[in-house]
This record gives structure tokens, sequence and C-alpha cells, in this order.
């Protein structure tokens, strides 16, 4: 695959894509409108990255981006009657970001980076069981349903691991941080790891809803 070097950044916050997942996205505001447009005329790539909650130190609007992002590939398109545009991008390799450019466009664009991430395009399937994630998917199921989530457990239990893993990390109610933390880990084995500590990070009340007598 012929990987761009250049890329238009779409920054949302609080929401991850991973190699291999595929999402739906609303495009709404023009800057990105344009930007689709821009894409679907080219390579239709689309770096997604996640803004830091952290002020600029000169205070200006443009938030400041995380380092690692994904690379997302527009696989279905379509404009609505009011100019919105419906698309999915599919997640294909993550990227570090070297340098952003001034390129005169309404969107921002970055250089960018894959030498730590060229596993991503790999086939090979991680080895684990969902028996090795029983507890996990326990404490998933209690929280999402705690924060009102409604996920199809048995749909996503005919999935691949990976993918199963990957969708429940992009969709948790987890904070735009432990997000970025979900993101950056190496491979799935240390993705689940970092699930389970994020998640032991959540109180005991949390889970059992238990009351002080």
């Amino acid at each position: 695959m012929d990987l761009p070097k250049k890329i238009p950044i779409f920054p949302l916050s609080n929401f991850i894509i991973f190699p291999k997942t595929t999402v739906p996205l609303n495009i709404f505001e023009p800057r990105y409108v344009e930007m689709v447009n821009d894409s679907m005329k080219s390579n239709k790539f689309i770096g997604m990255v996640q803004p830091k909650t952290l002020k600029n130190l000169d205070n200006s609007k443009i938030p400041v981006l995380h380092k690692i992002g994904c690379l997302g590939k527009i696989t279905s398109f379509k404009e609505t009657s009011d100019g919105r545009y419906l698309i999915e991008l599919k997640g294909v390799i993550r990227f570090e970001i070297k340098k952003e450019i001034n390129s005169g466009n309404k969107y921002r664009e970055v250089e960018i980076n894959y030498d730590n991430f060229l596993h991503d395009l790999g086939e090979k399937k991680e080895d684990l069981k969902f028996s090795d994630l029983e507890l996990i998917f326990k404490d998933f199921k209690t929280l999402f349903e705690r924060r009102g989530f409604i996920i199809n457990w048995r749909a996503l239990e005919k999935q691949s691991l990976d993918e199963t893993i990957n969708a429940l990390a992009m969709t948790s109610p987890f904070s735009l941080e432990e997000k970025q933390v979900l993101l950056e880990a190496k491979n799935l084995n240390t993705r689940k790891t970092k699930i389970a500590e994020i998640l032991n990070t959540y109180t005991y009340d949390e889970f059992e809803n238990t009351t002080l007598q």
C-alpha cells in the first residue's frame, strides 16, 4: 500500500479508530466537508487524532493535538439533501505526527511517520481467547450499562477477538486520555491489559452499586 506522508487531520475529542475497524462519521462542518471533498478527489485518506485538553500556551483556540493518531480510508460516501456527508472510515495504520503544515486550507494538515506502527498492516491474528477476557467483558458490560450504553454483545462475540477489543475500546465511556492510552498500546495483548488497568481505576461502587449501611 502506498501510504501518504502528508494527510488532512480530523481532530475529534474522545474519538479514536483502530486499524482494521470501520466507523461511520457524519460530516457537517464546512471545513471538514471541504476536507472530505479534497480527500475523495485524491487518495481518500484522512487522519483521525484526538486534541489534547490542555490550553495552548499562547491561549489560541487551535487545539494542541496528540502525537499518535490513526490513518483512515473513506470506504463509503453519501451526500445528504442538506449538504452533509455520511462516510465510513476504515482504520489502516497508526501514525506519529512530525510537524504541522501551513497549507492554506481551512482544515489542518500534517506530515506523519509510520515507522513504529508498520505491524498494523499485518494480517496476523493475536493469540488471545475469549476465555481470557471473561472478567474484562463482565466489568465492561456493567460499566456500559451503568452509563446507559447499549451494546449488542452477541454480535460482538461473533467477531474476531481483535475487532471486538478494538470496538469496545472505541465505544467505551473512557476519558480522552484513557482512549489515547489504548490507541498507543503496541498490540492487542497490551491493549487488553491496559483496558483491565483502566477498568480497575473505576470504583467498586461503579460496578456493584453498593450502599454503606
